[in-house]
């Protein structure tokens, strides 16, 4: 019936402030000649069926930090970016033949010991953040949400300001400032981004006017009871121009390098459970348009589907009957190898295909490798505790998880603490336990993650091709008996390649043989177990000669010992000789 305008400008007395309905459109307007800076203000809304509503400005730019909920009117943003070099790097560069290793992070709590009593500035934490990230050898950084949103505990996934860089964090010239920050370090910034739902507090988009009009009118499509919010309606073109709009605005306005998109596959299916139909066109139709214009509008952004079905062509151009993705999350290994590192010692010959079977579809799909937040949460436990094994043996055999992961195609991510070994699940409310750091067995796997990530930065043949089936070759897969795993992985040129060894087992395998495609050297790249990681030196050749017996289908074959629960990577490179006969 009515709208006013209320706000610490005007006492929360929106009398004289009544917004004008134009032309009976449904669109509210009013014109104030002065509106300080930082002034609080909310819509008072008059619904006919006589509620009165105070509702935020979901197109805000700042607002009060919680437990208010009030919009603020910020001042015109002047920054100057100095971050030319990054965007003309990234106009250059493929980065599908490009490493990519992706820190995920929530802010508050990655380093804050007076977390109880306020939230971390990010400026005050650029430098320690970023410095850290670029020197443990990650290439990007997936900030968990940073949009407005009323309670700690979703950690930022159920919003109510998506226009809106939270206030726990500081300004939106800080957040500006950390950007580019990590820019000039060489970093790339991922946003977690969430248009498939939205919280149910009375300040935000539910109920808006008193009806349903960010979600839809039926209340069984509207309502999400797996997380207590609402959907989006994305048969509504002006929810198409809320959501395109937003996603445009933290791209052009803050530079960011990408966006992670959530929860896709509850948006496709409208029973996330009946995979087989029921499929939401007009969300498919969304995430199409979405991609397009966004790739219109930065041909190098990055589009990241966290897409957990097996819906097909995410990562294929809208024009060949794809979503329009470049990257999509694989839940699928994910999935498979956490049950596979789970089981026990002595059952996990019998699961030998939870880490085959995600060979098999490897190059369907824009692959990133995703260790996140939502596997140490929730009584998952973390990554070292779900290890089997006593203290040492859950070590070793993190360290041939994330040895079996960078060595397999697809993009990596890891969430903050897996680099090294925190041992409880994460917990929002406090920092991560970086006393661990203390004892040797953490200060060992956290060395061994920074050398395993550089050298994956380094080394071609583990991302030059990772989309494409060319990059692997099996050597055995199928040697589920002595639980061991070997495979290549190849270079664009050819002239290199890297032979990955790995043994899941308890034993320690002496003359193990495998096979090799070429005669000649192989050098040791990496061994997990070394005792500069805090291995327990067993004698690993640094150098092997291969020998012309057949095995594996090949002519040639090297042999060598592996200790239990360990990875090995051995490259061969092409001599000039070689390569000039050929």
């Amino acid at each position: 019936k009515r709208i006013e305008l209320v706000s610490d400008f005007n006492s929360w007395n929106g009398q004289n402030h009544s917004m004008a309905n134009v032309l009976d459109s449904g669109i509210w307007t009013i014109f104030i000649p002065y509106f300080p800076d930082f002034t609080l203000y909310k819509y008072k809304i008059y619904t006919d069926m006589d509620e009165i509503l105070y509702k935020a400005d979901p197109f805000a730019y700042y607002f009060e930090k919680s437990p208010g909920t009030a919009s603020i009117a910020y001042p015109e943003i002047k920054f100057k970016w100095s971050d030319k070099r990054w965007q003309n790097k990234m106009k250059k560069i493929n980065i599908y033949n490009s490493p990519m290793n992706i820190y995920e992070l929530h802010i508050n709590s990655w380093q804050n010991r007076e977390i109880e009593k306020k939230y971390v500035n990010i400026k005050d934490m650029y430098i320690k953040i970023v410095d850290y990230i670029k020197e443990m050898g990650y290439t990007h950084i997936e900030l968990m949400p940073v949009m407005e949103h009323p309670f700690d505990g979703s950690w930022g996934y159920q919003i109510t300001g998506y226009y809106g860089f939270t206030s726990r964090y500081g300004t939106i010239e800080d957040f500006k400032f950390f950007i580019n920050y990590c820019h000039k370090k060489g970093i790339g910034i991922i946003l977690d981004w969430v248009p498939c739902h939205f919280c149910k507090d009375a300040h935000g988009l539910i109920n808006f006017d008193g009806y349903p009009l960010y979600e839809s009118s039926n209340f069984f499509k509207s309502e999400n009871d797996l997380w207590g919010t609402r959907n989006f309606d994305f048969s509504k073109p002006e929810v198409i121009s809320f959501l395109i709009s937003n996603a445009l605005y933290w791209i052009k306005e803050f530079h960011i390098d990408g966006l992670r998109v959530d929860a896709v596959a509850y948006m496709i299916y409208e029973d996330i459970n009946d995979s087989d139909g029921n499929i939401n066109n007009f969300a498919v139709d969304f995430l199409k348009k979405l991609n397009q214009i966004v790739f219109s509008v930065n041909k190098k952004a990055l589009m990241i589907a966290e897409e957990s079905s097996a819906y097909p062509l995410v990562t294929s151009p809208v024009h060949k009957g794809g979503l329009g993705f470049n990257f999509k999350w694989n839940m699928g290994w994910m999935n498979d190898v956490l049950r596979y590192m789970e089981k026990s010692f002595d059952e996990r010959k019998w699961f030998q295909n939870l880490i085959t079977f995600s060979f098999t579809y490897a190059f369907s799909e824009n692959f990133i490798l995703p260790l996140s937040h939502d596997e140490v949460v929730h009584g998952k436990k973390s990554l070292l505790d779900k290890m089997p094994g006593i203290y040492l043996e859950k070590f070793s055999n993190l360290k041939l998880l994330y040895t079996y992961m960078i060595s397999h195609p697809g993009k990596k991510l890891l969430f903050m603490g897996g680099e090294f070994g925190q041992f409880i699940e994460w917990n929002y409310k406090r920092e991560l336990d970086w006393f661990l750091l203390g004892y040797d067995s953490h200060k060992n796997l956290h060395k061994f993650v920074k050398s395993l990530n550089n050298l994956y930065l380094n080394e071609k043949s583990f991302f030059e091709l990772d989309s494409k089936d060319s990059t692997f070759n099996w050597i055995n897969g199928a040697d589920h008996e002595n639980s061991v795993l070997s495979f290549i992985r190849n270079s664009q040129s050819s002239s290199e390649k890297i032979i990955v060894i790995l043994n899941f087992s308890k034993n320690y395998l002496i003359d193990y043989s495998v096979g090799v495609p070429s005669k000649g050297k192989y050098k040791m790249l990496f061994n997990s177990d070394d005792p500069e990681f805090g291995g327990n030196g067993y004698s690993v050749k640094r150098l092997l000669i291969s020998k012309e017996i057949l095995r594996d289908g090949f002519n040639y074959s090297i042999t060598l010992n592996i200790p239990p629960f360990s990875g090995v990577y051995y490259k061969y490179k092409k001599s000039k000789e070689v390569l000039k006969n050929e």
